[in-house]
């Protein structure tokens, strides 16, 4: 099968048996890859109330096609899982290099499932498959258990590793890689934990089988050239997502102080050149990829030293304006201490800033936090509550419980301002002024986040009070962006530099074969996505119109400050913008997929 090994890798933790499948070639052809193969996996293996922390649950490690071939940031993998922070679909994007070690040691996908008997961890080397003894590794931080890995087993091992968190089950715990790079969102860390398992390493010495080897190569070529040729290629490079702080918080969309506010003075302390000049020691790529928007930092002070990949523009977001630290060092240090713990930074930042708000509201004390003082920009405090998460001690164990919980147990009106939808935290842009990523979020099908559709822009080019037409805006993005988690590539390629999305057609038909356009690319996205809803579907009774709606801070209270000040978005327009979305969609008023629609998805 040209593009593909061929093969699906299962092990099953409890029996320790590993077998190898053939990979179905109408899975191929209908879901392409990564998070498409994910998807299809997941809803016909996981049965309905499965526990997202029991045996039962399934994790999936899905490359696309395109990953490990030497094409422009061709280094990306799913995770997907039912996930412990919402109940429902999770899956999340990893970059670095586990992605091609998984295609060169011969595999298209990897199951788990079951639960090991012990802390263990996967060794993968071609076709030797061990679950070997982890013992020495429970108890480390994802950072230092990748590195004792690599002095035992070599450097050309890729591993992916769970910290402390992930151990302990806290459910927006992440999968950490390569040092600095996560499957950050909806809790697949914690799921691993669940089964026990500290570690995947990998490596691989065969090679991908390509339909046009020789196709392959010139169109590779052409996309590096047009890549090195983009002209804000060098701005990528030099400051990656640290140039996003100053512009988001000039549009009032930077989370401030619990989503109080989409802007903070003092915003300037976070740009990419305070950021380069006073951290960064070098850039840093993920596989194949010339933009390097990694950047490797240490952040220095008398209290702290430590080394970083980052911080990205969310975990400044929202470690740094949503927590009120105003300092580009302390950020690098709360990445730092949530890579370390296996802490997803975005649900990290929001959930202490839950905590902060309320502890500021006199909600809860220092009675509750065993003497810490949560006060909005306390370095200290962040800290502090970021071990007692990971290691759910205290009011850790509350907040490890992701805020939707967290509220419904505080009560006294903090589900107000509980900032998730579906149990997701939000992630890093304020949206009372911009209907479109407003309306992008709440139908996410991971939860509220930006990475289906990111639509701010979209909300700033055809005017912020509108909401007509952007519906369908939105269902377009959500089609495009993912489908390059079908693929297996990075979008930032196309997002940030412009990068023409032709060449992906041209060279998917060069690996694979296949002669698939953006109208069949994008059809097989929208497979993918209406599979998601009823796997949220088929795990959640009852799931539907009422599990697409923000926290009612974002209807009930104008922004204070800042470019958008004065503005919210009413119940009125999110329910205009709901039945805009299920219409086109061609999904009922309570946002069930129909039966005419699933048959002409295939489903």
């Amino acid at each position: 099968m040209d593009g593909f090994a061929g093969s699906i890798l299962r092990i099953n933790l409890t029996t320790g048996k590993a077998s190898v499948e053939p990979l179905d070639p109408k899975l191929v052809r209908d879901y392409l890859g990564g998070r498409g193969f994910a998807a299809r996996i997941l809803y016909d293996e996981i049965p309905a109330g499965a526990d997202p922390l029991g045996p039962d649950n399934r994790v999936v490690l899905a490359p696309g096609p395109l990953s490990g071939t030497l094409v422009p940031a061709a280094g990306k993998i799913t995770f997907a899982s039912k996930s412990p922070a919402t109940g429902g679909w999770g899956d999340s994007s990893m970059g670095g290099h586990l992605a091609a070690e998984i295609r060169y040691a011969g595999y298209d996908v990897i199951i788990l499932e079951g639960a090991a008997a012990k802390p263990s961890y996967l060794y993968i080397k071609n076709d030797r498959v061990e679950i070997r003894d982890a013992s020495a590794l429970w108890g480390k931080g994802a950072i230092q258990a990748e590195r004792a890995l690599k002095d035992e087993l070599g450097e050309e091992f890729q591993i992916a590793t769970i910290g402390q968190a992930g151990e302990n089950r806290v459910v927006y715990a992440c999968v950490s890689h390569d040092f600095g790079r996560q499957a950050g969102r909806t809790g697949i860390g914690a799921v691993l934990g669940s089964k026990n398992v500290k570690a995947i390493a990998v490596r691989g010495t065969k090679s991908i089988p390509l339909a046009d080897t020789a196709g392959t190569v010139e169109i590779g070529k052409g996309m590096y050239r047009a890549v090195f040729a983009a002209p804000n290629l060098k701005e990528w490079q030099n400051y990656g997502t640290g140039s996003v702080p100053p512009w988001a918080n000039s549009i009032g969309a930077f989370p401030t102080r619990n989503f109080q506010s989409g802007f903070i003075e003092g915003n300037e302390r976070f740009a990419g050149e305070v950021m380069r000049s006073e951290i960064v020691i070098n850039d840093k790529a993920c596989f194949s990829c010339p933009m390097a928007c990694g950047k490797y930092s240490r952040t220095k002070t008398d209290k702290y030293d430590a080394y970083v990949e980052g911080p990205e523009y969310e975990t400044t977001a929202l470690i740094g304006g949503n927590c009120a630290l105003l300092s580009i060092k302390d950020v690098a240090y709360g990445n730092y201490l949530c890579d370390e713990y296996g802490l997803d930074t975005i649900s990290t930042g929001v959930a202490i800033g839950f905590a902060m708000e309320c502890f500021e509201k006199g909600i809860i004390t220092e009675e509750d936090t065993d003497g810490i003082a949560a006060k909005f920009g306390s370095m200290d405090a962040f800290a502090a509550l970021a071990k007692k998460i990971a290691f759910r001690e205290g009011i850790g164990d509350l907040l490890a419980q992701g805020v939707r919980k967290a509220s419904k147990k505080i009560g006294q009106g903090t589900e107000r301002f509980a900032i998730q939808v579906k149990g997701l935290e939000w992630s890093g842009y304020e949206s009372r002024g911009a209907p479109a990523n407003m309306l992008a979020y709440i139908t996410s099908d991971v939860g509220s986040h930006h990475n289906r559709a990111w639509a701010i822009t979209t909300d700033i080019a055809m005017g912020r009070d509108l909401v007509e037409g952007k519906a369908q805006k939105v269902i377009d993005l959500q089609h495009i962006r993912p489908a390059f988690d079908l693929l297996g590539v990075c979008r930032l390629l196309w997002v940030e530099i412009d990068f023409d999305k032709e060449w992906y057609p041209k060279v998917l038909k060069a690996v694979t074969g296949l002669q698939y356009g953006w109208d069949e690319i994008n059809l097989v996205s929208e497979r993918v996505w209406n599979l998601t809803r009823l796997f949220w579907m088929k795990h959640n009774p009852g799931f539907g119109r009422k599990d697409d709606w923000p926290p009612a801070r974002f209807y009930e209270e104008p922004i204070p400050d800042g470019p958008t000040a004065g503005r919210l978005i009413t119940k009125q327009r999110l329910n205009q913008l709901l039945d805009d979305y299920y219409a086109l969609r061609g999904w009922d008023t309570q946002g069930h997929p129909t039966p005419r629609k699933l048959a002409q998805l295939g489903l």
